[in-house]
């Protein structure tokens, strides 16, 4: 059976171009085309189409209150089909992700365009994972975790360790939600690999900034590692650390066929930090982390996945487990106090 998809779209020159898009595939079929985000909403129920691409900026209501609605009355997988140059865009976005949306994904190009294929590919690639995955009702604004984590950091932090994080598919709003049940007076530098369409990322660093008191921001070659900072790997580029602490980055070529890529990340954090570092691997797609993480943990570092129930995608945690290479399976809401756990004790490993 064909993925049954509902475009919502205002713009006509766009939204037959999205169209033209999930045509080209056999595999799906487009049900319905909303012009506004009112038509989404009722078309949504109407339809019940497997996927959603939802536009942010439409009249009557937008594609935040939109996606905010359907989650509410139908729920389905809503991926949002986004600009990346514009910050306020971007923005709401990012914040439709933590309503329940599943993905954001950069709006095609003309087809003469030297990145259309690339983005039509990646279009089409999420939506076929997407019409797979669970479908989450609107979720509730998180509660903070930090007041019972708080004090397992000690009066001072250890400024010579790191927590390296990776997610792919499903990220954003896990990596959001870890960030702010994290205490924030840990001065423990965060280091983070998320696999996103290029051109998001400083809209990513902008959004996770604005939602914890940490400031976050993509990484540069050659700075030293801030303590209670969360640096994000650069488009294009590798993430890693140097044996003197200092930031480096590399365009060696994709690992997995990612880069900035995870197994790169964890892999480098294993070689400086070896048993200092706390390693993280949360929802995603694919095997990406997987190897890093083992070389981690055979380093002596903790390993943490983020279980299957609370992931979008369970893909990149399933094949680190595979490997053999985690400590600690945790639902997303129980893994910032892991982290703390660990930080505080460097103790022995435990299942």
């Amino acid at each position: 059976m064909p993925i049954r998809v509902l475009v919502a779209e205002d713009s006509p020159v766009m939204r037959d171009l999205i169209v033209a898009v999930l045509r080209s595939d056999q595999d799906v079929t487009v049900v319905g085309q909303a012009i506004n985000g009112a038509e989404a909403v009722a078309l949504a129920a109407s339809l019940r189409p497997d996927v959603i691409t939802m536009d942010i900026r439409m009249p009557v209501i937008d594609g935040f209150e939109a996606t905010k609605r359907i989650m509410s009355e139908s729920p389905t997988r809503i991926v949002v089909v986004s600009s990346s140059v514009d910050p306020d865009e971007v923005k709401i976005a990012f914040n439709a992700l933590k309503l329940g949306a599943v993905a954001v994904v950069e709006k095609p190009r003309a087809p003469t365009h030297a990145a259309f294929q690339a983005v039509r590919h990646e279009l089409l690639t999420t939506i076929k994972v997407m019409a797979d995955v669970r479908v989450v009702r609107g979720r509730p604004d998180r509660v903070s975790a930090v007041h019972s984590v708080r004090n397992l950091a000690g009066p001072t932090a250890h400024w010579n360790q790191v927590i390296a994080i990776a997610a792919s598919t499903g990220g954003p709003a896990a990596l959001a939600a870890v960030l702010q049940d994290l205490p924030p007076d840990l001065s423990i530098p965060i280091l983070v690999v998320q696999h996103i369409s290029p051109g998001f990322e400083p809209g990513l660093a902008q959004w996770l900034g604005s939602l914890t008191p940490r400031r976050v921001r993509l990484a540069k070659n050659g700075e030293r590692l801030n303590g209670g900072g969360v640096l994000l790997g650069p488009g294009d580029c590798h993430l890693g650390v140097a044996g003197d602490g200092d930031i480096a980055l590399s365009q060696v070529p994709p690992v997995s066929g990612h880069r900035p890529s995870a197994t790169y990340l964890f892999r480098s954090v294993a070689k400086t930090y070896g048993p200092r570092a706390v390693g993280v691997i949360l929802t995603g797609m694919g095997e990406d982390g997987a190897d890093g993480m083992k070389e981690l943990r055979d380093a002596g570092g903790q390993t943490i996945a983020q279980d299957e129930t609370s992931c979008v995608v369970f893909g990149m945690p399933k094949a680190a487990i595979a490997r053999g290479a985690v400590d600690y399976v945790e639902p997303l809401s129980h893994i910032a106090d892991r982290i703390m756990t660990l930080v505080a004790s460097r103790g022995g490993r435990g299942r």
